[in-house]
Order: structure tokens, then C-alpha cells, then sequence
């Protein structure tokens, strides 16, 4: 609290509240978010390499959804619309959500009509989606090497 000095030697007490200190902290906060925000925000245009993870054993019956360089459907080797998906995934998964999906697509398909394919399967109560995609050379001996030190 501050005092204040009347006339006399009587100090009476000042009810009011001394803001300066805390504009000074807002004003170094505003500063700091002034700088920091436009370093959040990156825009990197990305080459994404091919994976060198060892592959993850392959279902007993694979369901795969392929999308096509025309950009239709396809559900195993059946060609199939896209407004009758989830029927054909309901057929092919006897009625089952939970089952993975594979999801394979050229590679001239656009990122963007990907992700209508998988808003589309997540829709129709599909989350379980798995990417295919190939296998570097890389990838492919170390899981050989694997498979042969398992072997003996």
C-alpha cells in the first residue's frame, strides 16, 4: 500500500492500485508473442523419402482399398463406386469396423484426394487404416537378414 503526506504529519493510506508494473509485463509478453508467432508458423516444401522400417507382418485376409491413377476405387480386384463404399466394406469385413483397411493409391494420386478417401472410410466407421507403400532396398535386406537370423 502507498502512502500519501496531507498537511500534517498524518499519513493517510491510498486505495489505488499502481498498474505500471504490469503494463511493463504485458508490454514484454506482446513483444515476446510478436516475435515468437510468425517463427510457429513454417511453410517447408517437403520431399518425403521412401520408409526404411522393417514391414509388419501381413494379415491372414488383407482387406485392400486401392485408388487408382483415374482416381476410382477399388476393393481387392473389384472395382467399386465411391458412393457404394461402405457397403462394399461392410461386405468385405463381415459388418466389422474394427478391421484394418490398407489403403494403397498411386503415386500421381494428390494428397488431397487421399485424405477424401480416408475422411470417406472414417465416415463410414473405418479407423483402422494402414498405408501400403514399397519397400527401399534398404528395408527390404535388413528384414531378410532378419528372417535368416531368426532361422538359425
Amino acid at each position: 500500500m502507498a502512502a500519501r503526506l496531507d498537511d500534517g504529519d498524518d499519513l493517510t493510506e491510498s486505495h489505488e492500485i499502481n498498474v505500471t508494473p504490469f503494463i511493463d509485463v504485458m508490454l514484454v509478453l506482446l513483444i515476446i508473442f510478436m516475435v515468437a508467432a510468425p517463427l510457429a508458423t513454417v511453410d517447408v516444401p517437403v520431399n518425403l523419402p521412401t520408409s526404411t522400417a522393417t514391414p509388419q507382418p501381413r494379415p491372414a485376409k488383407p482387406v485392400f482399398l486401392t485408388i487408382k491413377q483415374d482416381l476410382s476405387l477399388a476393393l481387392g480386384e473389384e472395382a467399386v463406386p465411391r458412393d457404394q463404399l461402405k457397403a462394399a466394406l461392410d461386405k468385405a469385413t463381415q459388418n466389422n469396423p474394427d478391421e484394418r483397411i490398407l489403403l494403397r493409391a498411386d503415386q500421381s494420386v494428390d494428397y488431397g484426394q487421399l485424405m477424401g478417401v480416408m475422411n470417406e472410410l472414417r465416415t463410414a466407421g473405418y479407423l483402422k487404416i494402414g498405408l501400403v507403400g514399397l519397400e527401399s532396398a534398404t528395408a527390404a535386406a535388413a528384414a531378410a537378414g532378419q528372417q535368416q537370423a531368426a532361422a538359425r
